[in-house]
């Protein structure tokens, strides 16, 4: 047997609710920071807070991706863990910028770090078997497809998200000022607004897609691949399917690690890298006028790169069947690359739209081409916990840039974050290396040559 092929409609709609959780995603990569600074973290030590959400990643996502792998209910298979995922992590974003109510049992500072962890935790619940899905309902030659919607819907949640604090304060009025330790109130509105639309997306997946039967997910596999589960799902398997990855796998992860250090670099120091390197503001400064401003303005141009990359996910489909997706990933990053460097050498606040679009391209191809290309290395049977484990490659790079972040742009980069812009740049050519040498299973070009 094989899977059936869906229409447009049916892939748009199988992973909608991914728009809702890069919504709240992008609310918090753009404005986390600029929270955290406002309770009280100075520039050095925003890196070791950042920890917490790749920790996150890399605890949750191979657990959520073994156990969804065996949940067969009468709602589904991955549904329960986006529903869960979605309500916790609206509950994270309701709170994280109110942290300041709770400063009579703990420093807002660490109030605000706590919610940050729940809000990611539960993004991480609901991410990965979104990824899963995918992978489960597609056959292998519309995965490019459905991975690129999925980029799609990653760029405009995460559009809506990043622009919503601009525009509740410069277009509907909603005040933008606080005193010293307090979020401004179109911070704290965006959250709330951000909450109540990743529930509302994360079910229009829920009641519209309709998922296949434990039965008929190994009725697609080969009989030699064919293999029953025990009943009993055993947690520690997580580790045995570790050592048994794919050689696919084994090499994509250097390329997710490079990109992922240089995404993690970028989320963390580029407010306070615009704020001191375009806005001209000291380093001490988190609360003044001109501070919230560039805060605005960084949320302005990650809406950019997102929008970018919603539009050019739409095309990344038939460029890789021309050119191959290794390729296409590589031309990407180079140009991800690149676009971070320039950041060093812009001087005005709308020069950073032109390196944000660069920056845009890489983005579309890292959320959809390492994902495609995984898909079809991996037993169906295991598509939710090597998905999960695949997250490793991508929360290492982070917990490893948010331990040595901070010191190196204190004391080798003396205390400038934009070189660690620079730096991001920098791993986007090498993951672009890397990509070059990845085995693509499903690439005709590929296997023609393993069979000469």
């Amino acid at each position: 047997m094989e899977k059936r092929r869906l229409g447009f409609w049916e892939i748009w709609n199988l992973s909608f609710g991914f728009l809702g959780i890069q919504m709240g995603f992008a609310l918090q990569n753009a404005n986390a920071s600029r929270i955290l600074q406002i309770f009280g973290a100075d520039v050095h030590s925003l890196s070791w807070f950042w920890i917490i959400p790749p920790l996150m990643g890399l605890i949750v996502q191979p657990i959520v991706g073994h156990y969804s792998d065996r949940t067969w209910t009468r709602f589904g298979r991955r549904k329960p863990y986006f529903l869960v995922g979605a309500l916790l992590a609206a509950v994270g974003l309701i709170m994280m910028p109110q942290a300041g109510v709770f400063t009579s049992l703990l420093p807002a500072l660490w109030i605000g770090a706590g919610f940050l962890m729940i809000m990611d935790a539960s993004f991480n619940i609901a991410m990965e078997p979104f990824r899963a899905l995918v992978a489960d309902l597609l056959p292998s030659d519309q995965r490019t497809l459905g991975y690129s919607v999925q980029t799609v819907l990653i760029g405009i949640g995460a559009v809506i998200g990043s622009w919503l604090p601009y525009a509740l304060s410069n277009w509907f009025g909603v005040s933008s000022e606080a005193l010293p330790g307090e979020v401004p109130l179109h911070l704290i509105f965006s959250f709330i607004i951000g909450a109540a639309f990743l529930v509302g997306a994360v079910m229009v997946t829920i009641l519209t897609t309709k998922e296949y039967t434990n039965e008929e997910l190994l009725s697609f596999e080969l009989p030699e691949n064919r293999v029953v589960e025990e009943e009993k799902a055993r947690i520690w398997d997580i580790f045995t399917d570790f050592a048994k990855m794919p050689k696919t796998m084994r090499q994509l992860a250097w390329v997710q690690f490079f990109s992922w250090f240089g995404l993690f670099g970028m989320w963390v120091f580029t407010t306070p890298a615009i704020a001191h390197h375009i806005y001209g503001l000291p380093l001490s400064d988190t609360s003044s006028a001109t501070y919230q401003k560039a805060g605005d303005w960084v949320g302005i141009i990650f809406g950019v790169y997102n929008g970018v990359s919603a539009i050019i996910a739409f095309f990344l489909p038939f460029i890789a069947k021309k050119i191959g997706r290794k390729t296409t990933h590589a031309i990407a990053l180079v140009i991800g690359g690149l676009g971070l460097i320039s950041i060093y050498f812009v001087s005005s606040p709308n020069m950073l739209i032109v390196s944000m679009i660069a920056v845009g391209v890489a983005w579309a191809s890292i959320l959809a081409m390492p994902y495609a290309i995984l898909a079809g290395s991996i037993p169906a049977r295991k598509m939710g916990v090597y998905m999960g484990i695949f997250n490793f490659f991508i929360v290492l790079p982070q917990i490893i840039n948010a331990l040595i972040g901070g010191p190196i742009v204190k004391y080798l980069y003396g205390g400038n974050p934009i070189f660690a812009l620079v730096t991001s740049g920098v791993a986007f050519l090498v993951a672009a290396v890397c990509v070059l040498k990845v085995y693509d299973v499903d690439d005709k070009t590929e296997l023609a040559n393993a069979k000469n």
